[in-house]
């Protein structure tokens, strides 16, 4: 039954992870175009997901560092994003450019 709401705790194992993720890239890297000064909230709707998240950071962080600041947030506090360090969620910031 349709009820017109979004369930992002569903797993479709259709192999679109990195489809969906490089989406995402695209749009942070448009909306922080057009609003270099706002930050990027993101954290997955379960901690399997977040953890995820953490592993595409992780494999991209040259290339991300590059354009933003990154952290991840541990017990309660903003630190900077490092490899290896499980986070409850991230937050990005366009580098302003030089």
């Amino acid at each position: 039954m349709l009820t017109g709401e979004v369930d992002d705790k569903i797993i479709s194992d259709n192999g679109d992870s990195q489809k969906v993720l490089a989406t995402v890239v695209a749009a942070v890297y448009a909306f922080t175009d057009k609003y270099p000064e706002s930050w990027i909230y993101a954290s997955g709707s379960t901690k399997s997901r977040t953890r995820l998240y953490r592993i595409g950071l992780t494999n991209n962080l040259d290339e991300i560092l590059k354009d933003f600041e990154l952290y991840g947030l541990k017990q309660g506090e903003w630190r900077e994003f490092a490899k290896r360090v499980e986070y409850e969620a991230f937050l990005a910031k366009r580098r302003s450019k030089k």
